[in-house]
């Protein structure tokens, strides 16, 4: 029987964690010039096959809209990304990968697979099924609409 203190800090819990894995991260790409504001568009660019409209990038990097068109500038600087407008919407930018980033993204993936292999050291795959169930009810239930006060 879980008493209430299993659940008290857990989200405390899995923001430090989150904190922890991102540094350990950012100092495995730093030889690479990458920094954690830099490389977490990359990975979800990657992630969602090469390309995102700008509004979708912002929703999953979740940082501010001036914060983001910064970062973009960078790699965009960086000739990482280009930003290519839309064929239905002028105002719509859909921020693309450059053929020359695809080198930098293999070495991101390498490293971040070294990482999450060290990680997960002592975890079962059974382990990680139930944590992935737990999280995912979690998500859900913070999706549900707040009840109205």
């Amino acid at each position: 029987m879980n008493s209430q203190d299993d659940y008290h800090n857990i989200g405390l819990e899995i923001g430090i964690t989150i904190r922890r894995w991102r540094a350990r991260m950012d100092e495995r790409l730093a030889p690479l010039g990458l920094t954690q504001a830099k490389w977490v568009p990359l990975r979800y660019l990657s992630n969602a096959g090469g390309s995102l409209p700008q509004r979708k990038l912002l929703e999953r990097v979740g940082i501010e809209g001036p914060s983001l068109v910064r970062i973009l500038d960078e790699l965009e600087r960086l000739g990482l990304i280009e930003r290519q407008n839309c064929s239905f919407d002028r105002r719509t930018k859909t921020i693309c990968l450059t053929e020359c980033v695809k080198p930098m993204i293999e070495e991101i993936e390498k490293r971040s697979a070294q990482l999450r292999n060290e990680i997960f050291d002592g975890i079962t795959d059974q382990d990680v099924a139930v944590f992935r169930k737990v999280l995912a009810q979690i998500s859900h239930n913070l999706e549900k609409e707040a009840p109205r006060k």
